[in-house]
């Protein structure tokens, strides 16, 4: 029986493996209790582009110091701040890799503000 984190794994290889057959630049998202990260990874999936999280400084400051990032308004943070670092790269269309996360809360809402951010997905 497969406990609850390797069911995640496979549905995140799952996920990845439909995503390189594309060939297309992948946007990921990496949740825990406390933060919430994404990076924008190239084609090849060698290089990491772009990426943003709420263990930046920067963002912190901006959602009100430390235990915060761990909730929907820092996500929505995070995810403007990924489009905007993304579009200074170049990148306008991207691959949403959610990394066998559920596509809802903190995930959607970081999704969501990368789109209305200008990021097409």
């Amino acid at each position: 029986m497969l406990t609850k984190k390797e069911q995640r794994l496979r549905r995140a290889r799952q996920t990845r493996i439909r995503i390189a057959q594309q060939g297309a630049v992948r946007l990921t998202v990496n949740r825990t209790n406390l933060h919430i990260y994404a990076n924008v990874i190239s084609d090849d999936g060698a290089k990491v582009l772009a990426s943003a999280s709420t263990a930046e400084a920067e963002v912190r400051a901006q959602i009100g110091g430390a235990g915060k990032g761990g909730n929907t308004a820092a996500a929505q943070l995070v995810g403007k701040r990924i489009a905007e670092k993304a579009k200074a790269a170049g990148i306008e269309k991207v691959a949403f890799d959610r990394s066998g996360f559920a596509y809802h809360g903190r995930v959607k809402a970081l999704a969501d503000a990368a789109r209305e951010a200008g990021l097409q997905f």
